[in-house]
This record gives C-alpha cells, sequence and structure tokens, in this order.
C-alpha cells in the first residue's frame, strides 16, 4: 500500500473524514445530529450546523483537553512500565489512491519500539457508561469507526485510544487492533456514500430530525392516502392505543410506588442498592421579560427590537 500523504486544512465538504464515519454507517449517536441524509446536506453545503453557545464550549473543551488527555496517556502508560514517545500530534492525511478519503490522526506515537496511532477523548458522565469499566476495553461504536478510518488512512498494527470522563485524574487506556475485514466494509460504505455525492442523489430521510429538516411547513395542501399509508396509518393507530394502555399501567405503578415511599427520597432493593428515586430538584427561577419591559414602560421599538420569532411547530395528528 502506498504512503498517506500528509495535508493541510481541508475544506470538510470535499473530503471525508474520521468523524463523519460513524454518520455513514448509522451509529451516530443522536445528540450528534449526524445521519447518511444530514451528512449529505452538510457535504453539499445545503446544511451548515448553527454553532450555539454551548456548542462552542463543547467544541473549545475537546480541544483544550486533547493535550492534557495526551499527556495523561503518556504518564498513564509510562507507569505501566511502557516507553512511550510522542512523534506527531494532529496530523491530516490523505488516501493516496482516494483523496476524497481524509483523516486527522490525534496522536502518532512509539510504544516499545511499535508505531501506533493515537486517539483522545473527553466524555461526559452521561456517555461514561459507553466506555464499559474502567479496566475493561470497550470503546463505543462510534469512536471505533473513528478508529478503523485512521487505521485505514494511516495504517499501522492498532490504535491507542485514551479516554477521560468528568474530571478523572487517570485516562481510560484502550487498545483497538487493526481489523482488514472491518475496514474494508467501511471503505466501501464511504466510497458508495461518495459516489451518491457526485451523483446527486440524497440517502432517505430516516429519523423525525431529517424529516423535519426536509418539510418544517407545510403549504396547506393535501395528498391522498394509497394502499401502503393506507396500512401504515392502521399500524400506526394501533401501536399507539397499545402505547396509551402501557403509559396507563406505567402511570399507576408509579403512584403506587410513590405513595408507598411518601417523602423519601431513595427506594432500595434487596441488595441495599436503590432501585428507584424521588428527589426534588432545586428551585429554579426565571425572569418575566416582558412584564419588566411593561413596568419600566420600554418603547415598543426597544421591545421589538430584541423579540424574536421562532418557527411555528408542525404536530402530526393522527385521525
Amino acid at each position: 500500500m502506498n504512503a498517506p500523504h500528509a495535508v493541510g486544512t481541508l475544506d470538510r465538504t470535499t473530503y471525508l473524514g474520521g468523524s463523519d464515519v460513524a454518520a455513514i454507517l448509522g451509529v451516530a449517536p443522536p445528540n450528534w445530529n449526524k445521519t447518511p441524509f444530514m451528512l449529505y446536506q452538510q457535504k453539499t453545503g445545503a446544511f451548515t450546523e448553527e454553532l450555539t453557545p454551548a456548542k462552542r464550549r463543547i467544541l473549545a473543551r475537546g480541544a483544550r483537553w486533547e493535550p492534557i488527555v495526551l499527556d495523561m496517556a503518556v504518564d498513564e502508560l509510562t507507569d505501566r512500565g511502557h516507553d512511550v514517545e510522542v512523534v506527531a500530534v494532529n496530523q491530516r492525511y490523505q488516501d493516496p489512491e482516494l483523496p476524497f478519503l481524509a483523516a486527522e490522526i490525534d496522536a502518532e506515537l512509539i510504544v516499545d519500539g511499535e508505531p501506533v496511532n493515537g486517539e483522545m477523548k473527553t466524555a461526559s458522565y452521561f456517555a461514561a457508561g459507553d466506555w464499559g469499566d474502567y479496566d475493561s476495553n470497550e470503546v463505543p461504536i462510534y469512536y471505533l469507526a473513528q478508529v478503523m478510518h485512521g487505521l485505514m488512512i494511516q495504517p499501522r498494527r492498532r490504535t491507542l485510544v485514551a479516554a477521560v470522563t468528568g474530571f478523572d485524574d487517570r485516562p481510560m487506556i484502550r487498545w483497538v487492533e487493526r481489523d482488514d475485514e472491518t475496514i474494508a466494509a467501511i471503505r466501501e460504505r464511504e466510497i458508495e456514500f461518495w459516489e451518491r455525492l457526485q451523483r446527486g442523489e440524497p440517502p432517505d430521510p430516516d429519523t423525525p430530525a431529517d424529516v423535519k429538516w426536509c418539510y418544517p411547513r407545510d403549504l396547506r395542501a393535501s395528498i391522498q392516502a394509497d394502499d401502503a399509508l393506507i396500512d401504515a396509518h392502521r399500524r400506526l393507530k394501533a401501536a399507539k392505543a397499545s402505547a396509551k394502555a402501557l403509559e396507563a399501567d406505567i402511570e399507576l405503578l408509579v403512584t403506587q410506588i410513590k405513595a408507598r415511599m411518601g417523602d423519601a427520597a431513595m427506594l432500595l432493593g434487596p441488595n441495599g442498592k436503590p432501585i428507584a428515586t424521588w428527589k426534588t430538584n432545586k428551585d429554579g427561577q426565571k425572569t418575566d421579560w416582558q412584564a419588566v419591559a411593561t413596568e419600566l414602560a420600554a418603547p415598543r421599538e426597544l421591545i421589538a427590537k430584541h423579540t424574536k420569532t421562532t418557527p411555528g411547530a408542525r404536530p402530526f395528528l393522527i385521525k
């Protein structure tokens, strides 16, 4: 295999990178808002993700922590008796045969004389369960896809994945071995996706977010239901009826348990471990700025200047 080409900054619409692979395979977590359909829209420029302040903070946090996690990983491996040298960080490479495939490797290391790729990750407490126990070798599937993509572009025998959750003082160390069969399958899927882009054939929208993006507003028109839609409507009504019955059962059982718990915050099982909690959240505060503006006799022009229009919802109702 020819060596990969090291490259500088690339326009993300001109290549498929490691962070795109989970979306292409359909294994990206919901909070990424990355499905094959939405990734297609991003690559064609039809959709640009809004970088909210919260999103910017998350991205900035990852960028700040990446070198820290790398230092922690080197220290951890050294403490375990390994000889470790970091030889490169944040290098981007292109596939020598298919330049639309590229990967940025967080770190490249020499561990006990062996060149390895390195991926540095930070995870919230909510995602910590995806990594398994500290001493396991579990890596979330959406990151495994990225790791295999990196091993495809920068061929090595394995990748070191170091992850920190919350304020851990020790990183989780994972070793992901190269799997040529998996890499070949990923490569095939990436090529198929890229060819779709070139032909202008988007994947079908298959999540609620996809459909909402496609059709945010109605055009006050009607369509006639065909046999397939009639059948889908029938099955949907039956499913909703079953769900309603289950919700009633759930509500009854929750009420019975709450009544027995009274003002207790926690319900313990036979082994003494919590099996349910009913805790009071902290009181919240909300300022009625409209009332404040009215009381201060703010000019209408000033209120209008700071009033934003939000798109109307489009509820789906079953008749």
